[in-house]
């Protein structure tokens, strides 16, 4: 039996080691195209550790382009993706607080809505949405990348609701007996204990907003408004010599609040709401 597990481990681990390799090994090949001249990247592809190690595609690619250096495209990055993840999961946390406690008119069909706008794909609302966000005079500023998030999101909501489930309704009628309302229960008892669940939440639509290249593409229309996905494209011109170096920088650059993000807050995407925590 122990021969056996042995066996079994090692496998194990050569597996995980062969397909961590296989995921990683684009990351690693972007990291040292960084380091290569533009002109020698893509001449030999298989070649990964470059003849000659330069730093000046950093030096160039934080430059930027158009008199506007990547330092504003970071900010502007920033600014969007903490606006809309702090809109999306503080009002998804409260949607959700109403959903899972409260019974009122229309709410399953509401509910049902709310599921059904999880499968509805984004070119289908793209259209529409831009014309109402140009009409509103929108275009050209944040508000159409940050504004609708402040009015939840479905799969936030669906995700916060099974943490708010599992949280002993006792807890709320013990509450009310001293006299806290709903808001109370809401800011002082729920919201501690689905902060696993939000903390989750969060990781995810700062993924989600720090890459989206179509948002920015629609409504953004400045050099100096555009985000980190929208300025690497840029970075590449079909009509023109493309610096893929300074790209490849950039790129490198631009994954590290991702990365950062992750290691920090990895362990809440598979824990559940603790259990001592409910416990006296």
């Amino acid at each position: 039996m122990i021969k056996k597990r042995s066996i079994h481990r090692i496998n194990y681990h050569i597996l995980v080691i062969v397909f961590g390799s296989v995921m990683i090994y684009p990351l690693i090949w972007m990291l040292m195209s960084s380091f290569k001249e533009t002109n020698t990247i893509f001449r030999n592809v298989s070649k990964l550790i470059p003849d000659k190690f330069i730093v000046e595609n950093y030096i160039n690619g934080w430059k930027g382009f158009g008199g506007v250096s990547f330092g504003t495209f970071f900010k502007n990055s920033f600014i969007v993706t903490i606006t809309a993840t702090v809109g999306a999961v503080f009002s998804s946390s409260i949607v959700a607080y109403g959903f899972s406690r409260f019974q009122f008119k229309f709410g399953k069909p509401l509910f049902v809505c709310m599921l059904l706008s999880m499968m509805l794909p984004y070119q289908i609302v793209m259209v529409p949405q831009y014309i109402m966000f140009n009409k509103l005079g929108w275009s050209g500023t944040y508000l159409p990348l940050t504004v609708p998030y402040f009015f939840g999101q479905g799969f936030f909501i669906f995700l916060i609701m099974q943490f708010i489930d599992r949280i002993p309704r006792e807890l709320d009628e013990a509450a009310k007996i001293d006299g806290c309302s709903y808001y109370a229960i809401f800011s002082k008892i729920i919201l501690p204990l689905i902060s696993p669940a939000c903390i989750t939440s969060a990781i995810f639509s700062f993924m989600w907003r720090w890459d989206d290249f179509l948002g920015s593409l629609l409504y953004l229309n400045k050099p100096t408004l555009y985000t980190i996905s929208y300025a690497l494209k840029l970075f590449c011109d079909p009509s023109s010599t493309s610096d893929y170096g300074a790209m490849f920088a950039m790129a490198v650059l631009s994954i590290l609040p991702i990365m950062v993000l992750f290691i920090a807050f990895q362990k809440y995407l598979v824990d559940g709401i603790s259990t001592s925590g409910l416990k006296g």
